[in-house]
């Protein structure tokens, strides 16, 4: 679930942009009985298609999955049962019933329940810390922002990163905004680290790789007074390290924090226009959200309870059916 999406419909979103100093600136269930878990997986070995085993060999060997003996049958069904709903969409998509097609990944032998567990780890908590004031970004009537813009083109924005089995969206949301002020501000894209959030941030309520808050890490690397970045302090996919911040290895700072007013794509558009690729959150719950691969991404079932952190570089229109639709990099 690693990569660039062009979201079509209306972002449920908490957005959040920060202001920069010089450096002084778009997922395993557990058997309890024995001989359940064994009939199950009797019976969903003899459903397997025979005709797949080449693709799920292929597939296991390119995302290096291996499995215990007594897994792999629970797994493969799994994945069969995805790469059928994929199918499904795809043909759908090729009769024009959607604008966006679907594609098989390594989150392929996981259910939409444990995808959403391990993935989704953004807190729509409070945006402040209690008695501190909030600055907001309002939308302005003078200010016409232009049709399309792609912070990308700009040199903005680092390569798709991949944050693994760690629910860890928010630190990659906060680290994909503050890299794209600091090439604003100094010309230099540093890829800042995410491990550097999930290791030290805690005592502000992030939860490392069990979730967290966007605001929360800006809020560290404010008070922190900078942030070391991913060649300093490398990703290890994991939480439970103490914190190794060196601050003569600081990469970048953060001075303040402003949210863009709630509800508001018009503020949203501008923000992202007038001042770089902007941090929001989405409701990535369902099953075509997991799969996307490519096209305008809109789904009718998007709700406004968002729960993944993602990075809006962008947004534009569709030539030919006019669809307005965003851009965002996730992870």
């Amino acid at each position: 679930m690693s990569r660039w999406i062009q979201l079509g419909v209306s972002l449920a979103t908490r957005s959040y942009v920060d202001a920069f100093s010089h450096l002084g600136k778009d997922m395993p269930p557990t058997w309890v009985v024995a001989v359940a878990s064994l009939v199950f997986l009797r019976t969903s070995a003899a459903a397997q298609d025979l005709a797949l085993e080449e693709a799920w060999k292929e597939w296991k060997g390119l995302h290096t999955k291996e499995y215990l003996e007594e897994e792999e049958a629970f797994r493969r069904a799994v994945w069969e049962k995805n790469l059928q709903r994929i199918e499904l969409h795809n043909l759908e998509a090729s009769l024009g019933k959607h604008s966006y097609r679907l594609a098989m990944n390594h989150l392929g032998d996981l259910t939409e329940e444990e995808i959403n567990r391990r993935l989704n780890g953004f807190h729509p908590g409070p945006v402040h810390r209690h008695g501190e004031n909030r600055v907001l970004f309002h939308e302005s009537t003078s200010l016409e922002s232009p049709k399309e813009v792609d912070w990308r083109k700009k040199g903005y924005i680092t390569p798709v990163k991949n944050q693994g089995h760690c629910g860890a969206c928010w630190a990659f949301s906060a680290t994909g905004a503050l890299e794209g002020l600091l090439f604003n501000k100094t010309g230099k894209l540093v890829s800042l680290s995410e491990q550097n959030l999930i290791d030290c941030s805690g005592k502000l309520g992030n939860h490392g790789c069990h979730g967290g808050y966007i605001t929360r890490a800006f809020e560290y690397v404010r008070d922190n007074k900078g942030i070391n970045s991913e060649d300093a302090y490398p990703y290890m996919e994991k939480e439970g390290f103490n914190c190794r911040y060196n601050p003569r290895e600081r990469a970048a700072n953060c001075t303040s924090l402003v949210a863009v007013q709630r509800g508001s794509e018009a503020a949203l558009e501008q923000a992202v226009a007038t001042i770089g690729p902007v941090s929001v959150a989405v409701d990535a719950h369902h099953f075509p959200f997991h799969f996307y691969k490519s096209g305008i991404f809109s789904n009718v079932f998007c709700s406004n309870v968002v729960n993944h952190a993602m990075l809006a570089v962008g947004y534009g229109t569709s030539q030919g059916d006019g669809k307005a639709y965003w851009i965002l990099k996730n992870r």
